[in-house]
């Protein structure tokens, strides 16, 4: 199956307000994962929440991060195109933002939780030890929302929190931007009127115009 299709027509998902926020900071082409000092001024408590994001402690186990580094890579795995969701770094990405808006924290948690679980008692074995194809078994059953068993329903929602967040974490990078052909603005070169229009409105450019005002080269 083409995740990778269908999450570009989705967008990067719901990103939160403080992402974007963060993300308008600079003028560099810089992932979000790399996280540049507020360039004005903060209230004490904004400051010591940023700091505490920066510097803070993990919140994600390494056995959790792994899992998430394996998920991502399932949901935008590496292609002719471009990298992998891990070459983006989205686990990371998803660290930061667990830790901004920290009502992600049980869902995320409780769903890593609830993988492994599930892998256990079908595998004997964590989501992140599984073979490749029996990881891609566990997603194809939460995947799909409308063909997801009811006894699925806690992890379909765990991995639609996951696909936003990886789509959210990838397209907000050089590595994303790059794979949809997203290049910003940037200035163009304007040669004028075209002829063809001209005509249809009978009008020219002068001799004078043509040499002072209009550069074709």
């Amino acid at each position: 199956m083409d995740r990778r299709k269908h999450l570009k027509i989705l967008g990067v998902g719901a990103v939160t307000t403080s992402v974007l926020a963060d993300a308008c900071k600079t003028d560099k082409k810089e992932p979000l994962t790399k996280l540049a000092e507020p360039a004005i001024d903060r209230m004490p408590e904004e400051k010591a929440h940023d700091d505490a994001i920066r510097k803070g402690d993990k919140f994600f186990t390494p056995d959790e991060f792994a899992t998430i580094t394996v998920l991502a890579d399932i949901i935008i795995p590496k292609d002719d195109v471009s990298g992998s969701a891990s070459d983006a770094k989205v686990a990371d990405f998803i660290e930061f933002i667990v830790k901004d808006e920290p009502n992600l924290q049980t869902p995320l948690r409780g769903g890593l939780r609830w993988m492994d679980v599930h892998c256990l008692n079908a595998y004997q074995k964590a989501f992140k030890d599984c073979s490749a194809q029996q990881q891609i078994e566990v997603v194809d059953q939460i995947a799909y929302p409308e063909k997801a068993k009811p006894e699925m329903s806690y992890g379909v929602s765990f991995f639609n929190l996951m696909r936003n967040l990886t789509a959210t974490g990838f397209y907000s990078t050089q590595i994303g931007w790059d794979d949809i052909g997203y290049v910003g603005n940037k200035p163009n070169q304007w040669n004028g009127v075209p002829e063809d229009v001209q005509k249809q409105y009978g009008v020219a450019y002068t001799e004078k115009e043509l040499k002072e005002c209009i550069s074709f080269s």
